[in-house]
């Protein structure tokens, strides 16, 4: 049995610089904007890792992993530049 989500209409104002960008995104993915966007917020809003999750990033973080250096995780690029990348 299918059940329908309820949805609503909702205005942004959004720069065109980010629009043209998710559209570009979207368009990468073959997905519509509306749906590329609105999963990204459903990621942004729910996204909450669990105790056994946090555990792991904290073990990776201080470099309790055998033979494994502790990883700088301040950004992307400070994380790849800690493993070597």
């Amino acid at each position: 049995m299918d059940v329908a989500i309820q949805k609503k209409n909702q205005s942004f104002r959004l720069s065109v610089d980010l629009i043209e960008r998710l559209k570009e995104l979207a368009k990468c993915q073959n997905r519509s904007l509306n749906n590329f966007v609105e999963t990204l917020l459903i990621d942004a809003a729910y996204h909450t890792p669990n105790k056994t999750t946090l555990k792991a990033m904290e073990e990776v973080r201080s470099g309790m992993l055998r033979d494994t250096p502790a990883l700088d995780m301040s950004s992307i690029e400070a994380m790849e530049k800690s493993m070597g990348l």
